[in-house]
């Protein structure tokens, strides 16, 4: 009998692959957090796009989601898509009420959490000229922010298979750029912890693993940056260009899914082969 062909992730990653899940993505109206979102609303999850700042990008965001699968929408049911709620993610009241914001708006069970959220200091200083306000500001969101909104999913996301946390660190930690040094130290404290929890997690069923994008084609890439400087970067890439955040989404959409349940504990480093 002949092998069936297939697409290979195409196959893998199947349309509606998370119909009836309820995932958490904070910072996911940024550059990789909103194709993450789009991606993940795209595979059949309802999503709570957590931000912090002004809204008017994550409102835009969600009212785009929900518009474009209207029709799909209607066929399970009704209600939103996604939502937008506002959220600092260092401060762990408002971590605890993103995932009650979530759990009210999409029936109560929640599966996937994304943690995308991160800061960094533009003015790329050397670590002896990094003031410990910068510093402060990097470990808070990037460090502070996954361990609370770990922690929380720790005690909230369902258990039996089909609970995913996947975090955020960079290819950074890898090529330990000068002017990099507390954000590629919080970015390698997230990589640490989210292995460990992996661990501590034995018998519920919940994976964790992180995604280490390299340099991507978002407003966090190009600010603080001269034309001359970006074409470096560009020239550093095999593939001969940047990332794009739609890179960066469907590996999360894997990881998220049925279909990556084998993959844990693990650091995925997502760059086109710069590092």
């Amino acid at each position: 009998m002949a092998e069936p062909k297939t697409n290979g992730v195409a196959d893998v990653v199947a349309p509606m692959m998370l119909h009836g899940r309820v995932a958490i993505v904070t910072g996911g109206a940024g550059g990789i957090g909103s194709a993450v979102s789009k991606h993940l609303t795209s595979l059949g999850a309802r999503v709570a796009v957590a931000y912090v700042g002004d809204p008017a990008p994550a409102k835009a965001l969600v009212s785009g989601i929900n518009n474009s699968v209207h029709a799909a929408a209607a066929a399970d049911g009704g209600g939103p898509r996604a939502i937008a709620v506002e959220a600092d993610v260092s401060d762990a009241a408002q971590v605890r009420a993103l995932f009650d914001a979530a759990a009210a708006a999409f029936g109560g069970e929640l599966h996937i959490l994304v943690t995308a959220a991160a800061v960094l200091d533009f003015s790329y200083p050397a670590l002896a000229e990094t003031s410990e306000a910068s510093f402060d500001a990097m470990f808070g969101a990037n460090a502070r922010g996954t361990f609370l909104c770990c922690r929380e999913a720790v005690n909230r996301l369902a258990r039996g298979g089909r609970g995913r946390i996947v975090t955020f660190s960079s290819s950074g930690v890898g090529s330990l750029r000068p002017g990099y040094a507390a954000y590629a130290a919080s970015k390698a404290a997230v990589e640490v912890m989210t292995k460990i929890l992996a661990r501590e997690l034995r018998g519920t069923g919940i994976t964790a693993n992180v995604v280490a994008p390299g340099s991507t084609a978002t407003p966090m890439f190009y600010t603080g940056k001269t034309e001359e400087e970006a074409a470096r970067y560009i020239a550093e890439a095999p593939l001969g260009r940047l990332g794009m955040p739609e890179d960066i989404a469907p590996l999360v959409g894997f990881l998220a899914s049925d279909a990556g349940g084998w993959v844990n504990a693990q650091v995925v480093r997502c760059n086109g082969g710069t590092i």
